[in-house]
């Protein structure tokens, strides 16, 4: 009879923001990991809420043992993360925007020693369509790319990290892709890529509804990348 199989230990760094604040809430949805810490940027009124016990961002090296690190944090709080898995071998899933190029860096020699994934958008469906889309490019050279990525009215950058990764994909196939943002309303993210040529074409599009999908997406692979051997993964390297 096969043994059963220990949650995964999970610490979420960045606990305070709205990522950290929905990957507490949902993994008690999973059977298969267990959140062991919670780390804010600024010192918690509470040690302990609802079982999990609360860090400050200056306190990482009094963690309790963990297996993955799930950052969501900001750019100034992505050294001490990076820092704390080199140091007790542990792996770690970041989705934190806006880190440096040094910080890009440390991150691709940190993949020789511990297993590392570093993503702008944990939408499964989008490391779908990022794969499909490179696939499509290969398979029809000469005809134009679009991407076409709509969010809320108050995001800043345009296009989006995800709409370049996705061009990133395109190029891979061979295309050359151009870029449309709209910002509007409450829209939570659409994604369309199109490929176009004399008189047909083909659209690609994700559409996401609700943000929980961002935080189940970090969930997932954390949980599969705990037990690779190091390297820098993709979430699409992690979907089965």
């Amino acid at each position: 009879m096969n043994e059963p199989t220990s949650p995964v230990r999970i610490l979420v760094h960045g606990a305070s923001g709205r990522m950290g604040q929905s990957l507490l809430r949902l993994a008690g949805e999973r059977d298969d990991i267990v959140v062991v810490a919670a780390v804010a940027r600024s010192q918690p009124a509470q040690r302990v809420i609802d079982g999990v016990p609360y860090f400050a961002g200056s306190e990482l090296s009094a963690v309790p043992d963990f297996d993955v690190a799930i950052d969501f944090s900001l750019p100034e709080g992505f050294d001490g993360i990076l820092s704390t898995c080199l140091q007790r071998g542990t792996a770690l899933v970041s989705g934190t925007t806006g880190i440096e190029a040094h910080q890009r860096a440390a991150l691709q020699a940190a993949s020789q020693n511990i297993a590392l994934l570093w993503a702008a958008n944990f939408s499964l469906g989008v490391a779908v369509l990022t794969e499909l889309v490179e696939r499509a490019a290969a398979a029809l050279p000469g005809w134009d790319c679009d991407i076409v990525e709509s969010h809320h009215a108050h995001k800043l950058d345009a296009p989006s990290g995800t709409a370049l990764a996705l061009g990133a994909s395109a190029e891979h196939g061979g295309a050359t892709p151009r870029y449309a943002s709209v910002r509007a309303g409450d829209i939570v993210g659409e994604h369309l890529v199109q490929f176009t040529a004399l008189g047909e074409r083909i659209e690609l599009v994700h559409r996401a509804s609700n943000r929980d999908i961002f935080a189940r997406g970090a969930l997932h692979v954390a949980a599969r990348l705990h037990g690779r051997p190091a390297g820098l993964y993709r979430v699409r390297d992690l979907l089965g």
